[in-house]
């Protein structure tokens, strides 16, 4: 036994560590009330202390790359689970029917815009592609945040944007797995096997999502919640592993793993895992910050207010899509500020395509456009509550 607690208390230098991991949660903890009370998203705070702290501010910490690479890979492993298990795949095909005009409307207005932009300013191909996908894609979680905040949750218009972004997370499909393709320099031969493969994985276990919901249940079983949290979570990390191994995508594959499961099994899981993927979701939110350098900012910062433009405007645009049939026509304005926020995606594909893309920081880039849409949107919110408030919901 003290052999054990000795193994345990380590050296003084992992001591300092655990101190160190200790103070900087404490801290990223006390923030996040703050921008809880100030209705502000926490993502944006995250990303600035992580970036002020770090090597390329301050150099006020010095964690092990390892567990920082560890814990942002689980982060999005767990965003990514979480996702696929707030949808079905009843929910997609439901969404595609009823929404597709709009989701490819979404995707014209924001994603070729991004990728455009990164041809006019010489980055390359493979910047474009990744810079169109950053530009495309809203952030669910900050979107989730800001609609349950304005207490819009129940509403025809919520309802309207939900449908976006779970369109937009379909695209991640195969969009993902394309992306590491050309991260990885395949062929194109190889590539098109590569994207092939993905689809027909993704194809068939959306059809065993759609059809096989009560097998999934009886498997496994909601009344062990601490079996069902070890083998869900067990799966995800397996699946990722697997799937990065293979050339897949394996965020993509821990979204799959969550798409299958339905129903009570799901709600479960989510209420066990929501907490562990807040944490993980900060540590990599701080990783992102902590990996980008102070003068990459300034040096991007020109691209960044023309993409910030181009994309406020996109998801606007797509407000007034989505909205124009209701009987209130400015709750395109509410629309399109839900919509704005960029978040976890952009940065997953920032973190996958930024150390190939050696034209431009594509990490810097996604840094800015993430905090600057967060507060955009959380302050056009905030700003319109109270004449909506009145309003019946």
């Amino acid at each position: 036994m003290i052999e054990a607690v000795t193994a345990i208390g380590g050296t003084s230098e992992a001591a300092s560590t655990l101190a160190e991991i200790g103070a900087l949660l404490l801290g990223l903890g006390i923030l996040a009330f703050a921008a809880a009370r100030a209705r502000f998203s926490v993502v944006p705070v995250y990303l600035c202390i992580g970036l002020v702290v770090g090597q390329g501010g301050f150099g006020l910490i010095s964690l092990s790359q390892d567990f920082l690479d560890l814990g942002a890979q689980i982060g999005a492993i767990l965003l990514l689970l979480l996702l696929g298990l707030e949808h079905s795949a009843r929910d997609l095909a439901h969404a595609f029917k009823e929404r597709r005009s709009a989701g490819f409307f979404d995707f014209a207005v924001n994603f070729i815009p991004g990728a455009a932009l990164a041809l006019f300013f010489g980055w390359g191909p493979l910047a474009a592609f990744a810079l169109g996908g950053i530009s495309y894609v809203s952030s669910s979680g900050i979107t989730s945040e800001l609609i349950r905040e304005s207490g819009w949750r129940r509403s025809e218009l919520s309802r309207r944007i939900v449908t976006i972004l779970v369109f937009e997370d379909l695209a991640l499909a195969p969009y993902l797995p394309l992306l590491s393709s050309l991260v990885l320099g395949l062929s194109a031969f190889a590539g098109l096997i590569s994207v092939s493969v993905a689809l027909m994985i993704t194809g068939g276990i959306l059809i065993i999502a759609y059809r096989g919901k009560a097998q999934w249940s009886r498997i496994l079983n909601p009344d062990v919640p601490s079996a069902l949290l070890l083998t869900v979570f067990g799966s995800a990390l397996l699946a990722a592993g697997v799937a990065d191994l293979a050339g897949f995508s394996g965020a993509v594959a821990a979204f799959l793993v969550g798409l299958i499961l339905t129903g009570e099994v799901a709600n479960t899981v989510r209420g066990r895992l929501g907490s562990l993927r807040d944490l993980f979701a900060a540590i990599f939110f701080l990783f992102f910050g902590l990996s980008t350098n102070f003068s990459d900012l300034v040096e991007v910062f020109p691209a960044v207010a023309v993409l910030v433009v181009v994309g406020v405007a996109g998801k606007f645009a797509v407000g007034w899509w989505i909205s124009k049939d209701l009987t209130e026509k400015t709750m395109w304005i509410r629309a399109g500020a839900f919509l704005t926020p960029r978040g976890e995606f952009s940065m997953v594909i920032a973190a996958l395509a930024g150390p190939v893309v050696l034209s431009v920081s594509l990490q810097a880039i996604t840094l800015s456009y993430v905090f600057i849409t967060a507060i955009i949107g959380s302050t056009v919110i905030r700003s319109i509550r109270s004449t909506f408030d009145k309003e019946t919901k």
